[in-house]
């Protein structure tokens, strides 16, 4: 075995060192602390995402001496490297962009606290897109949730504290229907890992045997990871999470914590049950009509938020509906889009929460969307970043969400039927309603106030700009590059199963 394929292993290791050691440190030392994992662990990500793309195959690193059945496994592939590769960009830009907010609105002496919850978030989500073994998701699922609602909470306002009551439930009770749905294929097959279970449920399929299990299985999965990525109608808690958190912790659970559940639903759907298996069985259908409805819904209460962050939040429920709706299509192609747009989405959203809480605080610390109005004028770097992530929300072509949005529409021609209308309809209209309150805030941002009052322009700290300028160029990468990493994500597709 050669050393960058120990690398995944010892990410995670890593990651959990640190966290540990981290509990002791000061404020600025945890701050340095976290900063290194987050960078060690994107460069090692990097170098096994070449290789997996070098030798075009992924490879099971076996954990401990034990073999399959009894051991553990994690798994690296094109598709693991490349989305994990994406996350690590974007938590390491998130911590970056929103430093300066997070040291003023977090007290001192919990400030090492605020970081051991983004390293356990790092550390739970390496686990989800690694993992081979369906416990093991489990036990990194509560991890993550314990994790973000740290995160939520640890401004420790009366808003933030009932955010995050909320948001433990609701994730508590997500977590519990997957582990109910893990008990019954352990009870049916006798397996954990993946591939193991992969074979025993394709034997039973092919016999029809334990069919109603099997469906109980997957519907309780996929209820708690869909409550858990906040798709309509489970989305009650994410508005008051998203808006209360610090900038940093924002754009961490709306692009990074979200996504870890859905890339972990795909593994199931693919490598454990099949996709033909999980088509069979109905689930694409009920995830078609929840993904449309909250696309609609999603779009309609962001445009009636009153304040920006409010706005963002609830867009993220329209953006989770565009995955579930590409999953919905019951195609290898609605599949591939799903995975582009968790990557898309994570990069834009995740900048949107970071530049929007920099044009507040150029703004007098306002939140109101009326009050941004010139924000190009007095931050500029936060203004041509809230710009981009809404036109690419919109679709701009060139930009990352363009191709969702064109393979969306592929997908469902392909489909044809009620699926090809309702689709595409639905697509049109969220589409609009995405135009109305993105572009709009945009060109508010750039048109000058006319109230008498004076200019004042202000300079990010150098960090903060540092993580700004980052996501931009990260979107653009993704929008100028959509060609090549779509290639690699169906390269890893075909090879997931």
């Amino acid at each position: 075995m050669q050393l960058v394929q120990n690398f995944p292993f010892a990410c995670i290791l890593l990651t959990l060192i640190c966290a540990v050691i981290t509990s002791v440190l000061g404020g600025g030392a945890a701050r340095k602390m976290t900063l290194f994992v987050i960078g060690a662990v994107t460069v090692m990500t990097a170098c096994v995402m070449v290789y997996t793309l070098e030798t075009g195959d992924s490879y099971v690193y076996l954990m401990g001496h034990f073999p399959a059945p009894w051991g553990n496994e994690i798994r690296a592939g094109a598709l693991e490297t490349v989305m994990m590769l994406v996350f690590c960009l974007v938590i390491l830009f998130s911590f970056l962009g929103g430093l300066g907010r997070s040291i003023l609105q977090i007290e001192a002496s919990k400030y090492n606290i605020y970081c051991i919850m983004v390293d356990l978030t790092l550390l739970s989500l390496l686990a989800l897109v690694y993992t081979n073994d369906l416990f093991t998701g489990y036990v990194f699922i509560e991890i993550n949730t314990l994790a973000a609602a740290g995160l939520v909470m640890i401004r420790q306002n009366g808003k933030s504290l009932v955010a995050a009551v909320r948001y433990m439930i609701m994730n508590l009770l997500g977590s519990s229907l997957f582990l109910i749905g893990v008990v019954l294929l352990y009870a049916i097959t006798g397996h954990l890992l993946m591939q193991n279970l992969h074979e025993s449920i394709a034997v039973l399929a092919a016999s029809g045997e334990y069919r109603v299990p099997l469906t109980m299985a997957v519907a309780l999965m996929t209820v708690g990871l869909s409550m858990k990525s906040a798709l309509f109608p489970f989305d009650t808690w994410l508005p008051g999470a998203y808006s209360n958190s610090t900038p940093t912790a924002s754009a961490i659970l709306s692009s990074i914590v979200s996504k870890g559940y859905i890339f972990l639903l795909i593994k199931v759907y693919c490598r454990v049950f099949g996709f033909d298996v999980v088509v069979s069985l109905g689930v694409c259908d009920v995830l078609f009509v929840f993904g449309a409805i909250g696309m609609v819904m999603g779009s309609i209460n962001a445009m009636r938020a009153k304040t920006v962050r409010m706005m963002i939040a609830y867009s993220s429920v329209a953006q989770i509906g565009y995955i579930y709706l590409a999953l919905g299509m019951a195609s290898p192609a609605g599949v591939l889009c799903a995975l582009w747009h968790v990557a898309a989405h994570a990069a834009t959203k995740s900048m949107l929460f970071i530049s929007s809480a920099e044009l507040d605080e150029a703004s007098g610390g306002t939140h109101l969307r009326a009050d941004l109005r010139g924000g190009f004028y007095r931050s500029p770097l936060a203004a041509s970043a809230f710009a981009l992530g809404g036109a690419n929300l919109v679709g701009i072509p060139m930009l990352g969400v363009f191709m969702t949005k064109l393979m969306l529409s592929q997908a469902a021609i392909d489909a044809g039927g009620k699926h090809m209308v309702a689709a595409l309809i639905v697509l049109a209209v969220s589409t609009l309603l995405n135009a109305q309150y993105f572009l709009g805030t945009a060109v508010d941002l750039f048109t000058p106030r006319h109230d008498g009052k004076a200019v004042v322009r202000t300079r990010p700290q150098a960090l903060t700009a540092a993580g700004i300028a980052g996501f931009i160029a990260l979107n653009l990468v993704l929008g100028f590059f959509a060609k090549d990493i779509l290639a690699a994500l169906a390269a890893g597709l075909a090879r997931f199963a």
